[in-house]
C-alpha cells in the first residue's frame, strides 16, 4: 500500500508544492491542501465578510479557511504524515483536530519566531518541528533544517546577461541597506536592477518614473515566480538581504545554487554551510562594501553534484519525512 502524505501551507510562492511533487516522484501518494485556495461563494459574501472585518477586527475568512483544512482532511481520510509548513497560520484548536487524522505530525518554520510566534504550539502539538533558523532551533530545542532548491529540475541560464546585478524583495527595513548598496554599484559602474515590490510603494512608483536611471524600481503588483526567475537568469549576480532578527537562509540562497548565479548577501551564518564558496557568495556588511567590485570579475564555480543534491527538494522531502533508507 502506498504512502499517504499530506502537506498543508499558504504557498504564496508556489514553493510548497514542489514538495508534494517530489513524494508523487517517490512514489508517495501525496496531496497538497493550500489554505490560499479557498475562495468566497460569491460576491454577497465577500463583502459581509469585509464588513465583519471592519467592525469586529475579526475575519471570518481565517475560520473558513480553516473549516476547508478540516473539510478537505474528511474528504481524502486518514494520512502517514501531515506536514504544516507555517504553522501559526492555523490556530490551536484546529491544529489538534487535524492531528487526528495523521499518526505523525509535524512542522516546518521557515519564518522566524520574532517575526511569526510560535510559542503557544510547541507543547502536545507535533510530534516534531523543524526550523531553518539558528536561534531559534537553540532557543525552543527545534530540529535543524534549511529552505531547499525550490525546483525539480535545475534552469538553464541564459547566456545573455542584461544585469550584473539583481535584487527582487518587498519593501521594508531593507530598503535603506539596498539605497546604500545600489550607490555604491553606480560608483563602480556596476550596472544592476534592484526591484522593491510591496502596495506601499506607490508613490515611489510614480516618481520613478522621472528618473533618467532605472536601478531601482518599485512596483505595487506582485512579481510571479516566472518573473523573477527570467530576471535572475539574466543577471550575473543575485542579492539577497536577510529580515530583522533572522538567521535562516532564504530561497534567493537555494535559487542562486539552482540557477549557478554568484549571490551577495547579508547573512553571516552562510560561512557554516557545506556549499559555502567564497568566490560564489560574498558576505557583505557596511565595512567591506569596497571589496565587492572585485567579486563581479570571477566567474562562478559549479559546486560538487554531492553538495548540491543535500539541498533539492528530494533531499528535504526525505529528511522531514524520514524517507531515507
Amino acid at each position: 500500500m502506498k504512502k499517504k502524505i499530506c502537506v498543508i501551507s499558504f504557498d504564496h510562492w508556489g514553493y510548497d508544492h514542489n514538495i508534494v511533487d517530489a513524494l508523487t516522484e517517490k512514489g508517495i501518494e501525496s496531496i497538497h491542501i493550500k489554505i490560499g485556495n479557498f475562495k468566497h461563494k460569491n460576491f454577497f459574501h465577500q463583502i459581509t465578510n469585509s464588513l465583519f472585518k471592519i467592525f469586529t477586527n475579526k475575519n471570518p475568512k481565517n475560520k473558513k479557511r480553516q473549516d476547508y483544512i478540516i473539510d478537505t482532511l474528511k474528504n481524502i481520510g486518514r494520512q502517514d504524515q501531515i506536514l504544516v509548513i507555517s504553522p501559526e497560520t492555523i490556530d490551536l484548536e484546529y491544529h489538534l483536530e487535524i492531528k487526528k487524522f495523521t499518526s505523525r505530525y509535524i512542522a516546518y518554520l521557515c519564518d522566524s519566531s520574532n517575526r511569526a510566534p510560535i510559542a503557544h504550539l510547541l507543547k502536545n502539538v507535533f510530534d516534531e518541528i523543524y526550523s531553518f533558523d539558528q536561534d531559534d532551533v537553540l532557543k525552543y530545542n527545534l530540529k535543524k533544517t534549511t529552505n531547499y532548491i525550490p525546483l525539480l529540475r535545475k534552469l538553464e541560464t541564459s547566456k545573455k546577461t542584461i544585469h550584473q546585478a539583481i535584487y527582487i524583495a518587498s519593501f521594508d527595513k531593507r530598503v535603506k541597506s539596498i539605497l546604500n548598496i545600489s550607490k555604491k554599484l553606480e560608483e563602480y559602474k556596476i550596472n544592476h536592477l534592484f526591484i522593491i515590490v510591496g502596495k506601499k510603494v506607490l508613490i515611489k512608483q510614480i516618481l520613478s518614473l522621472f528618473k533618467k536611471k532605472q536601478s531601482i524600481a518599485y512596483r505595487s503588483k506582485k512579481i510571479s515566480k516566472e518573473q523573477m526567475y527570467a530576471q535572475y537568469q539574466e543577471s550575473d549576480v543575485i542579492f539577497d538581504l536577510v529580515r530583522e532578527n533572522q538567521t535562516g537562509l532564504s530561497f534567493r540562497v537555494f535559487e542562486a545554487m539552482a540557477l549557478q548565479k554568484k549571490l551577495i548577501t547579508d547573512n553571516t551564518t552562510i560561512s557554516n554551510y557545506s556549499f559555502y564558496n567564497e568566490n560564489n557568495i560574498f558576505v557583505i556588511n557596511e565595512t567591506n562594501m569596497d571589496s565587492m567590485y572585485n567579486f563581479f570579475s570571477t566567474p562562478y564555480e559549479q559546486l560538487p553534484s554531492s553538495i548540491y543534491r543535500e539541498y533539492t527538494v528530494a533531499s528535504w522531502s526525505d529528511t522531514i519525512f524520514g524517507l531515507k533508507q
